[in-house]
Parts: C-alpha cells; sequence; structure tokens
C-alpha cells in the first residue's frame, strides 16, 4: 500500500485495511485461545473504525 496522508483517501484506505487485517487477526487469535491477543486486536479494529468515522469519506475530517 503506497498511498501517504497527502493522497485524499491515504487515512482513510490505511484505516480500512487495518480494521480488515485487525478483524482477522483478532477471529484468528481467539480461535487459538489467544483471548488476549484477540482483545487487544479487537481494540486495533475499533480505534480504526473510530478512524474512518472521524475523517470523513474522503480521509480529511467531516
Amino acid at each position: 500500500m503506497a498511498e501517504s496522508k497527502d493522497e485524499p483517501n491515504g487515512q482513510t484506505a490505511v484505516a480500512n485495511y487495518v480494521a480488515s487485517l485487525s478483524n482477522d487477526l483478532a477471529g484468528m487469535a481467539r480461535r487459538n485461545g489467544l483471548d488476549t491477543l484477540g482483545y487487544l486486536l479487537e481494540m486495533v479494529q475499533l480505534e480504526a473504525e473510530s478512524q474512518i468515522r472521524h475523517n470523513g469519506p474522503n480521509g480529511r475530517g467531516s
């Protein structure tokens, strides 16, 4: 992913990617008994989703 903060959707795109990836990783961790790691990854997902809402659809704030 070569997008930067200055590109129109850079922050939103990165936050979307982090939310998606952390969701997948949290599921893997939980399924394998790594509950604390799963919890932390879920918190990462929530923070990424919060940034998406804060940045708005164009990544520059709403």
